[in-house]
């Protein structure tokens, strides 16, 4: 007799947790007011932003510190509660700007060690801005005498991207608030993978306002995908909806120029424990990150780049990346935008083109620009603020670091303002 009650106990709490897994299950549809307001977007026009590209220039150029940030890739932002803004870099140079002409007779300001050697890279760096515009430190690890990434490399060799970061509750539910920055992991590659091969998605945990590194947790791992081809890394864009954190990866297939677009889901406070993360598998959320879908397929005209941005305009989502569908150089000239009702779409492209202006070189043949990135926080009179890298490609088997250090405009960010319209209009 006083076993019945705990029997019926237990198989009451079983149909609750596995009613609980399947609403956890469910496709969320957008809700229906949005669904209705959702249309088509575009981009309809585009203009430069000198006031933050000349800003990255004065700071890289200021020589004041020579262990500070002077050019680098991967640019990301996310705005802090105290209204700074903490910008997040990959490959990153520090060191000392020189006036012109460079060391090959031209007139462009160039890169040294302090000691007079060859500048070299870390892995990544992040730089503080003020509330007012003004970027005024860079962060780093290491020592002083020799400052290493701030997301130090991963043991046993690799190197750490960090991509899109999100403010957060430190737990779900809590007042204090932490910084979640979401870290792509690679290691060392040849052939395809020349600037690595994909390993895992990492999310490390910022202090605030301190901005101190308490620690880096593997999200989803290698594991999970045996076949770096298929493997996707997490953490191209992240987008806040409701409760959520909507979070965008890409895969990298070693045969093709575009890659497809994937999505997983995390409750808010929940970034850093990969048991929150649920994955979009065509049909459902699921826990096991092999069985994700794409929900843009690489393909024809379609498909992203390796970096790409995602943004909400009321009910749409948009979608921006490199045109590498587009045949030719496209994919490393001109930008181009996707739209969906929801984050697992279906997503409907490409629209509007975007080919933003380069710094002049010798050969422009082989400047590049890639990874665009939207700022949402800097949003102004209906107009986003969409960053985009600069880097030197030059013909195969000749090194980039010359022409990156002969040159700094050659490896910084570059901005513009990009208004969208209805895909009707």
């Amino acid at each position: 007799m006083s076993k019945a009650p705990s029997i019926r106990t237990t198989i009451v709490a079983a149909l609750l947790l596995a009613a609980a897994a399947l609403v956890w299950a469910l496709p969320r549809a957008a809700a229906p007011d949005r669904a209705a307001h959702c249309t088509g977007r575009r981009i309809a026009s585009w203009s430069t932003d000198s006031r933050h590209t000349a800003e990255f220039a004065r700071y890289g150029n200021d020589n004041t510190r020579v262990d500070d940030w002077t050019g680098g890739d991967g640019t990301h932002s996310v705005r802090l509660p105290d209204g700074r803004t903490l910008w997040l870099f990959s490959d990153t140079f520090l060191d000392r700007i020189q006036p012109p002409p460079n060391p090959q007779g031209e007139q462009h300001r160039w890169r040294s060690a302090d000691s007079g050697g060859t500048p070299f890279l870390r892995h990544n760096s992040a730089v503080v801005m003020s509330r007012s515009g003004r970027l005024e430190r860079t962060l780093t690890g290491g020592t002083g005498a020799a400052p290493g990434p701030f997301f130090p490399d991963p043991p046993g060799g690799g190197w750490r991207w960090p991509v899109r970061a999100s403010v957060e509750p430190r737990t779900p539910g809590a007042h204090e608030k932490v910084v979640r920055v979401l870290l792509w992991n690679r290691t060392p590659g040849t052939g395809p993978w020349i600037f690595g091969v994909p390993h895992s998605t990492e999310v490390a945990t910022l202090s605030l306002p301190g901005l101190r590194l308490e620690g880096i947790q593997e999200t989803v791992g290698r594991a999970a995908v045996a076949d770096p081809g298929r493997r996707v890394l997490y953490g191209a864009a992240a987008v806040r909806d409701g409760g959520w954190s909507y979070v965008f990866g890409g895969d990298d297939p070693p045969s093709s120029p575009s890659s497809s677009a994937f999505v997983a889901r995390v409750p808010a406070g929940r970034l850093a424990d990969r048991g929150g993360w649920r994955f979009w598998d065509g049909a459902h959320w699921q826990p096991r990150p092999d069985r994700a879908r794409p929900v843009l397929r690489a393909g024809g005209r379609r498909g992203v780049g390796s970096a790409f941005t995602v943004v909400r305009e009321g009910p749409t989502w948009m979608l921006f990346t490199m045109d590498t569908g587009g045949g030719g150089t496209a994919g490393m000239r001109t930008i181009t935008s996707y739209w969906a009702c929801s984050p697992q779409g279906p997503w409907h492209g490409p629209n509007g083109r975007i080919a933003p202006p380069r710094p002049p070189a010798a050969d422009p043949r082989y400047v590049a620009a890639y990874n665009p990135q939207a700022h949402p926080e800097f949003t102004a009179d209906g107009e986003l603020l969409l960053s985009y890298d600069i880097n030197w490609l030059g013909p195969p088997g000749v090194p980039a670091d010359p022409r990156l250090n002969g040159d700094v405009d050659l490896y910084r960010p570059r901005f513009v303002r990009v208004r969208t319209a209805p895909t009707g209009s």
